[in-house]
C-alpha cells in the first residue's frame, strides 16, 4: 500500500516563507491522514509563474533554503515530500521537483519540455532538463514528469522504459474554458502509451491575470478515471494505491462532479478577483455602479469574492443619467447588501467645460465632451480609492475593449477587471445564471442579485441624451460573433463574410479592433477565461497597417 496525499493549494508568487508554511501545514495534515508521501504542485515554493523574479539569485537561494528545511523535517518519520522549486546547477536554472524522505534529499528532476506559447514563456528563464529516470521512494519507482512534460510522449515513455511504476505529475495549469478536458486527453494519452497509472496534481488560486483551477485527478492503468478532486478550492486529499500483479491500482480516493462551464467561469472570475485583492493586501474594492449590466455583474462578483462589507459602490450621476439607472443601481446595491453612495459630477464636468471653452471656441460638441464625463467619473473613483485604500474595480467587457468602446483614463481606470475576458453576450448570460444559482464557497446572497430590469433594458453609456450602444456598434450578438472569429480563431475577414456577415460590418469591426490596441495596452489586468485573453495571450502591435481584404 502506498498512500499519496495531493496538496492542491494556493501559493503566492515570491512568498517563499508563506509557501513553506503552507507546505508544513499540509504535510502535518497528510501525516494525520496516514500518508506516506505528499505531492505539491509545480514550483510550489516559488509560486507559479514566477516570471523574471526567478532570475534573482537571492530568490533562488531562499527557495533552496526552504527546500533544505523541508528535507530536514522529513526526518521525523512522517510523509516524504515531492515539491517544486527553481533549482540552479552551475550556470543553468531549472524548473525542478525535489523528493525528500527520512531527512534526506533523494533526488532532483528537471522539467524537459518548457512551454513557450500563449501565456507561457518558460524558455525565457529556464533551461530544459535532460530526459529523466524514475526516483526511488520506499521501494517504489516514481516517474515525475512536470506539467508540460506530459503534453508530448518522450518524457513519459523514457520514464516507463527506465522502470517507473507510477507517474506523478506536478502542474501549474491555468484555467480556460474546456481546459480540463484537454488535460484529461493529454494524461490519457500518456497512460495509453506507458500502461502506467497517473496522478495529476494541479495548483489552485489567482496570480495576476491567471486563475489556476485545481481539479487534480488520477487515471488508472486501465485508462479509467481513478479519482477526481474539485476545482477552485484548496484541499489536501489522500489517495491509496495497492500493488498487484498488473501494477498499481487505486483503492481509495475522492470522486467529485465538476462544475459546468458557466459555473466554472463564474468561479474563475470570483477567485481571480479575490486573490488579486487579498494577495495585494487591499482592504476591499470600490466601483462605479451605473445601473448598467457590466457594473452590476462586477459588483456581484466582488461581493461573492470578498463579502458585502468589503465592497463600496458609488453612483456618479450627470444630467444624462436616467431615473431608471438611478433606481436600478440602488436596487442592485440593496440586493447585494453593499455600501452605496451617490456623488453627482455635474459641477466638476461643467468646470472642466468652462476651463476648456476658450480653447474649444468655434468647435462643435462631440465625443470629447462625452469623454470628459467619463474621465471625471474615473478621477472621482480614483480619489475615493486613494482616500480609503480600496482598489478600484474597472468594469469594461471584452466586446468594449475589442473595439475601443471605452474611455482611456475614464471608465478604463482601475486596478483589476473581473470581466475583462467576457464578451457582452456572455455578461448577460452570466448575470441570468447568477440570479438563478449560488455555488458553494461564495460570500454573496442567493436569489436575484442583479435586477431584472438591468438585464432587460438596452445598454447605454448615458453620455448624451437618448444614447444607446447600438447607435455606435452592431448588435452585440453580431459584434461578438465577428469578434470571436477575429480574436479567438484568427479568422480572415473574407471568411467571416463567406459565413454570412455583412462585409461593411466586418470591415468596420476589424478596423476598430486594430486601432484600439493602444487602449488595451493601458487597460487594467483581468481574469483570463478564454483561449485568447487580451494581454498575455494575444499580443498585437500597436502600430499596425495590416487589414484583411474583404
Amino acid at each position: 500500500m502506498l498512500r499519496i496525499a495531493i496538496a492542491q493549494l494556493n501559493p503566492i508568487v515570491g512568498d517563499v516563507a508563506g509557501n513553506l508554511w503552507k507546505a508544513r501545514n499540509a504535510r502535518r495534515e497528510a501525516a494525520e491522514k496516514g500518508a506516506d508521501l505528499i505531492v505539491f504542485s509545480e514550483l510550489f515554493l516559488a509560486g507559479y509563474p514566477p516570471e523574471d523574479l526567478v532570475l534573482r539569485g537571492s530568490f533562488q537561494e531562499a527557495c533552496l533554503t526552504a527546500l533544505n528545511e523541508l528535507v530536514a523535517e522529513t526526518g521525523d518519520g512522517g510523509p516524504g515530500v515531492l515539491v517544486g522549486l527553481p533549482y540552479r546547477e552551475g550556470d543553468k536554472l531549472f524548473n525542478s521537483v525535489a523528493l525528500a524522505d527520512h531527512g534526506e534529499l533523494i533526488g532532483i528532476r528537471h522539467k524537459v519540455e518548457l512551454p513557450n506559447y500563449a501565456v507561457f514563456d518558460e524558455k525565457r528563464v529556464f533551461h530544459p532538463g535532460p530526459l529523466p529516470g524514475p526516483l526511488g521512494f520506499r521501494g517504489v519507482r516514481l516517474g515525475v514528469p512536470i506539467c508540460e512534460d506530459i503534453w508530448t510522449d518522450e518524457v513519459s515513455e523514457c520514464l516507463a522504459e527506465t522502470g517507473a511504476e507510477l507517474l506523478i505529475v506536478p502542474n501549474g495549469s491555468p484555467y480556460e474554458r474546456r481546459k480540463i478536458d484537454i488535460r484529461m486527453q493529454m494524461a490519457l494519452a500518456r497512460v495509453v502509451e506507458t500502461g502506467l497509472p497517473l496522478i495529476y496534481a494541479n495548483q489552485v488560486g489567482g496570480q495576476d491575470e491567471l486563475v489556476f483551477d485545481g481539479g487534480s485527478f488520477g487515471l488508472a492503468a486501465d485508462r479509467m478515471l481513478a479519482f477526481q478532486m474539485p476545482q477552485f478550492t484548496e484541499e489536501v486529499t489522500l489517495t491509496a494505491w495497492r500493488r498487484g500483479e498488473d501494477g498499481w491500482a487505486l483503492s481509495e480516493g475522492p470522486f467529485v462532479t465538476l462544475a459546468d462551464q458557466v459555473s466554472a467561469d463564474w468561479q474563475a472570475c470570483v477567485l481571480g478577483l479575490r486573490d488579486y485583492v487579498d494577495k495585494n493586501r487591499f482592504p476591499g474594492v470600490v466601483l462605479g455602479l451605473s445601473g448598467g449590466i457590466d457594473s452590476a455583474l462586477c459588483a456581484a462578483i466582488a461581493v461573492d469574492a470578498l463579502g458585502p462589507q468589503r465592497v463600496h459602490c458609488v453612483m456618479l450621476p450627470y444630467r444624462y443619467t436616467s431615473s431608471e439607472s438611478l433606481k436600478d443601481a440602488q436596487e442592485c446595491a440593496r440586493a447585494l447588501g453593499v455600501r452605496y453612495d451617490t456623488v453627482p459630477i455635474g459641477e466638476a464636468v461643467e468646470a472642466m467645460e468652462r476651463m476648456l471653452a476658450p480653447l474649444f471656441a468655434g468647435h462643435p460638441s462631440d465625443v470629447t465632451e462625452e469623454n470628459i464625463q467619463s474621465r471625471v467619473r474615473g478621477t472621482t473613483l480614483m480619489a475615493i480609492s486613494n482616500k480609503f485604500g480600496s482598489m478600484l474595480v474597472t468594469t469594461g467587457n471584452k466586446s468594449e475593449m475589442s473595439v475601443g468602446y471605452a474611455t482611456l483614463y475614464g471608465d478604463m481606470n482601475g486596478g483589476f477587471n473581473p470581466i475583462k475576458d467576457l464578451y457582452k453576450t456572455e455578461v448577460y448570460n452570466l448575470a441570468r445564471w447568477r440570479n438563478a444559482n449560488r455555488p458553494d464557497g461564495l460570500f454573496g446572497p442567493a436569489g436575484t442579485v442583479i435586477p431584472e430590469n438591468v438585464i432587460q433594458k438596452a445598454p447605454s453609456a448615458e453620455l448624451r441624451e437618448g444614447q444607446r450602444d447600438q447607435d455606435t456598434l452592431p448588435p452585440y450578438d453580431i459584434l461578438d460573433a465577428i469578434l470571436e472569429g477575429l480574436v479567438e480563431k484568427e479568422t480572415s475577414a473574407a471568411d467571416l463574410v463567406a459565413e454570412g456577415f455583412e462585409a461593411d460590418t466586418v470591415k468596420r469591426v476589424q478596423k476598430l479592433l486594430y486601432v484600439a490596441e493602444y487602449k488595451r495596452r493601458q487597460a487594467a489586468p483581468g481574469v483570463k477565461v478564454t483561449s485568447r485573453h487580451f494581454g498575455r495571450d494575444r499580443r498585437y502591435p500597436i502600430v499596425n497597417g495590416w487589414r484583411d481584404a474583404v
